[in-house]
């Protein structure tokens, strides 16, 4: 009688004995939020010192288109250079300075972004507030040293552009 209340004591123990595991669970986001380089921007030197992207040094203004298909969820974040990324080799400070603001916009309330932008640093971030299309308009200028030229060669920045979820 022992051994089978023993055994049913066993079987009973196995029976209610339990398993646990982790069942996954996986999904994708697409950012409702798009970020172009619509004109890719130029160093002019207008001075053997001066690199610039101002169209009357003989640069070119980089644009970024930025499409938002759903309103206030989203900051445009604009970093303007602050070193290059490629350049021959200096020996002397560059002092850069830079600007992004609104060039056109697909809906006229997104005028406002021009007014209500946060600028702090070389970063420039617009609140995204409409769905459309915004196109932002970046200067950069590098001055080198005191009256120093630049060496010859390629230089190259680079304008970071981020949509930033809320």
């Amino acid at each position: 009688m022992l051994r089978h209340t023993l055994a049913l004591a066993a079987v009973v123990g196995f029976s209610s004995a339990s398993y646990a595991t982790e069942v996954p669970i996986t999904g994708t986001v697409q950012s409702k939020c798009s970020i172009y380089t619509d004109t890719a921007g130029i160093y002019g030197s207008p001075t053997p010192d001066k690199l610039s992207t101002a169209p009357a040094d003989g640069g070119v203004h980089p644009i970024i288109r930025v499409d938002v298909s759903v309103a206030n969820y989203y900051l445009a974040r604009i970093s303007t250079p602050t070193s290059f990324s490629t350049s021959p080799t200096l020996n002397d400070v560059v002092n850069f300075t830079g600007a992004t603001t609104v060039h056109q916009v697909s809906d006229a309330g997104m005028s406002a972004y021009e007014t209500n932008k946060v600028t702090y640093n070389n970063v420039t971030e617009f609140d995204l507030t409409i769905a459309g299309t915004v196109w932002l308009e970046s200067t950069s200028t590098a001055e080198y040293g005191v009256d120093k030229s630049f060496p010859g060669g390629t230089y190259r920045a680079v304008v970071l552009a981020e949509c930033i979820a809320k």
